[in-house]
């Protein structure tokens, strides 16, 4: 007895299928605007159509009301005049006694009883039916007592008066028509004035109906765009780890299938491409490595003495040497700042921490060139990725050093603008030619400004930078500066969330 008392659990299940029922969607995108544009016609047509047919009825009850009501008139009209020949031909046979003048209210007769028929067919109230049928049975009462005196005129005198009678009960149903009429024109003024509320409540009921088949057709228009949309963009970003799935009209979903066959196809070249660098540095790094042995142990003369000539053979082996070894780490350095750009696990960074490192990476070369390295930063956190902003600011720093003049200044500052934080580098070397500003965060470029170092740069330190600046969603240009040198500005976003929900 307790366990009937439970929910049972069938319109529950049937709520759930019901909702979890995938959307229908026609075999085209084209077809998919064809039936929204019906449906969000739907209303307009139903009110259209609902207004016609209510328009087409109050049309055609007035025309049945303005034909009644002359009938009705021209019928009353009728009653009356007919009265008045009966009385004529009546008062006549009783001045000069010819029979033949009954031949007149005969025919008189005839036409009231026949208009009196033809105003009982007519759609009338209670009050004109009784006046009607208390001017019919006058007239009988009337009639009945010509008959008896056809032969004697004298006594039909005191029927004159009759007919007076008869006379005001036509006339009281004459202005009973005209009243029925005023009430039936009241009628139709107030049903069209009813069907004037019908039709605006209708309108205010509509609006919201077709506004919510306008959201939810623009729903089905724009979701499968927007999967499509949304998975470009992952694969552009370099995300290759979510399935391409778009649900909608058939050539959608193929073109759905075609991208998941270029993610999975772009997952297969980053693989092929990671297997070849993986493989080509250690071919390289191996024979390399003996060569940097047998060069030191030439300059070290551990084989014997060597010759002027000979000592600056091996000095020029061993720049090449150091040159293919940075050459081969900043190569696989681009390839890791490529793969892992979407890859971004983000936490608060202080940035004066991470600037302060860089200048402790670098203080070798700072202090052998006499440099001035001046940080300029408030207290700054942001939410970035440690690792890739450090190697931002790294490579920043390394470029600057790499290209000021001894004795020179560097300048790292940074500011915090609003939702962003900007960070500049400032150098007194000899800038950045303004027609290669686009080209220097290009792989592998070398720009037109010579270099006097040991080690000659490989042009992957900024194209690094440009990548996991765009990781954090970001953005670093090349802005003019005042003293001569290169001056870098990077702007990140301070809060990554705030971002993603924009």
């Amino acid at each position: 007895m307790e366990s009937s008392s439970l929910p049972r659990p069938e319109p529950l299940i049937r709520l759930l299928r019901v909702l979890t029922r995938p959307i229908y969607y026609p075999s085209s995108f084209l077809k998919l605007i064809i039936a929204g544009f019906l449906l969000v016609s739907l209303p307009l047509i139903f009110a259209i159509v609902n207004n016609a047919v209510s328009i087409h009825e109050i049309v055609e009850r007035s025309q049945r009301t303005v034909q009644q009501a002359v009938q009705a008139t021209q019928t009353s009209r009728l009653i009356i005049e007919q009265t008045n020949a009966m009385e004529r031909s009546v008062r006549q046979f009783t001045a000069l006694g010819d029979t033949a003048l009954l031949e007149g209210y005969d025919h008189a007769r005839a036409r009231f009883l026949e208009s009196a028929q033809r105003m009982g067919s007519f759609r009338l109230d209670a009050e004109q039916s009784n006046q009607l049928k208390a001017l019919k049975q006058r007239e009988l009462d009337i009639a009945q007592a010509i008959e008896a005196g056809r032969s004697k005129p004298a006594s039909l005198e005191p029927l004159l008066a009759e007919f007076r009678a008869l006379d005001v009960l036509a006339q009281a149903l004459d202005d009973m028509g005209s009243g029925v009429v005023e009430r039936e024109v009241a009628s139709l003024q107030s049903v069209s004035e009813g069907v004037q509320r019908f039709i605006f409540w209708q309108l205010v009921a509509l609006v919201p109906v077709a506004l919510f088949i306008v959201v939810g057709a623009i729903i089905l228009i724009s979701r499968p765009i927007s999967q499509i949309d949304a998975a470009i963009r992952r694969l552009g970003e370099g995300d290759f780890g979510s399935r391409v799935e778009v649900q909608g009209p058939e050539d959608l979903q193929h073109l759905g299938r075609q991208l998941e066959w270029m993610r999975l196809r772009l997952i297969d070249l980053e693989e092929q491409k990671t297997r070849f660098l993986r493989h080509v540095s250690h071919e390289l790094k191996t024979p390399l490595a003996s060569l940097k042995e047998g060069i030191d142990l030439l300059e070290e003369q551990v084989l014997g003495d060597l010759s002027p000539a000979q000592r600056e053979v091996a000095g020029i082996l061993k720049q090449s040497t150091l040159r293919l070894q940075r050459l081969i780490e900043d190569l696989l350095s681009f390839h890791t700042a490529q793969y892992q750009r979407g890859a971004v696990a983000f936490s608060p960074v202080p940035l004066s921490e991470v600037i302060a490192r860089a200048g402790q990476q670098h203080r070798l070369t700072i202090a052998s060139k006499g440099l001035q390295y001046q940080v300029d930063c408030p207290a700054i956190v942001l939410e970035a990725d440690h690792d890739k902003l450090a190697a931002v600011v790294d490579n920043l720093v390394s470029n600057a050093v790499k290209y000021s003049p001894t004795g020179g200044r560097i300048l790292v500052m940074a500011r915090s603008n609003g939702s962003e934080a900007r960070l500049e580098v400032v150098d007194d070397g000899p800038g950045i030619a303004r027609e290669e500003r686009e080209s220097v965060f290009e792989p592998f470029f070398q720009g037109s400004t010579p270099y006097q170092g040991p080690v000659k740069g490989t042009g992957l330190g900024l194209a690094i930078v440009k990548e996991f600046v765009a990781a954090h969603r970001g953005r670093v240009e090349i802005v003019d500066s005042g003293s001569g040198g290169a001056h870098i500005r990077v702007s990140l976003p301070l809060s990554q969330k705030q971002l993603q929900a924009a």
